[in-house]
């Protein structure tokens, strides 16, 4: 009896040690709603069976997903591009790097409630577009590849309205936060926006603007620190990131809107 025991409880030991060990990691990611927050949802269940409990915490900014993932609040963050998170580091001096591969493209897209046509636009029509330095310049770079002004390089992705060397309609340009286009779109003339804040305000860049990026590098991405890109938990979730199943995932859902990147 006394072995019995002795035996019973060294496997209930053993038990509660395998247990602990198949403990699920939670994984904490940032995400913009639409579509990264839903793409990262598709992926949970699959995330789920290899021991990553992911959670994920929705934003509609693009810098506090960033902050919080560099003050360690957050574990990685999913919403932005190369270009967006060059000059993050750059100007907020953070130290944040890409953890996977690109996963997809947001074509961004100009839009207006008052025109059908770029050509209808009149003489000193405003125009929004995003105020952060990348998007801005992302946002000229459209405007001068549709031939609506032109830029001293159409090539420099930080180009600013002062980098217009012709302009000749006469547009004014209102430099806001790029969340907040959506909902100015009644109050200006054209707005240049992001693909994921135009598909929150259930507009289509491929039905609705006016016209949009045909090719673009701005590839949305999986961001972490250097102290955990390579965790086991980062890492399984760039390889669900990256998989067919996520692929047709965003070739049936946005049907255009959002194309994938590999």
């Amino acid at each position: 009896m006394k072995r019995l025991a002795t035996l019973t409880a060294a496997l209930s030991l053993l038990s509660a040690s395998l247990s602990f060990a198949a403990a699920p990691v939670k994984l904490t990611v940032a995400a913009s709603a639409v579509p990264h927050a839903e793409i990262l949802e598709a992926i949970k269940p699959t995330l789920a069976r290899e021991g990553v409990d992911l959670d994920i915490k929705v934003f509609n900014d693009y810098v506090q997903p960033n902050v919080q993932v560099e003050e360690k609040r957050l574990d990685a963050n999913y919403f932005q591009h190369i270009p967006y998170l060059d000059e993050f580091n750059k100007t907020r001096n953070t130290h944040l790097v890409a953890a996977s591969k690109p996963i997809h493209i947001e074509p961004f897209g100009a839009y207006s409630r008052k025109f059908k046509r770029i050509s209808d636009l009149p003489d000193g029509a405003t125009v929004a577009i995003p105020n952060d330095p990348v998007n801005a310049g992302r946002a000229l770079l459209l405007l001068d590849k549709n031939k609506v002004i032109a830029l001293k390089d159409p090539n420099n992705i930080t180009a600013t309205v002062k980098s217009i060397t012709s302009n000749p309609k006469h547009l004014k340009f209102r430099e806001l936060e790029a969340a907040t286009l959506p909902r100015v779109l009644d109050q200006v003339d054209l707005a240049l926006i992001n693909a994921n804040y135009a598909l929150e305000a259930r507009l289509v860049p491929t039905r609705d603007a006016l016209f949009v990026e045909t090719r673009s590098p701005y590839a949305n991405l999986l961001v972490a620190r250097d102290d955990n890109r390579n965790s086991d938990a980062i890492r399984k979730l760039a390889a669900a990131l990256a998989s067919p199943e996520v692929k047709q995932f965003i070739q049936s859902r946005y049907k255009g809107a959002v194309i994938p990147a590999f």
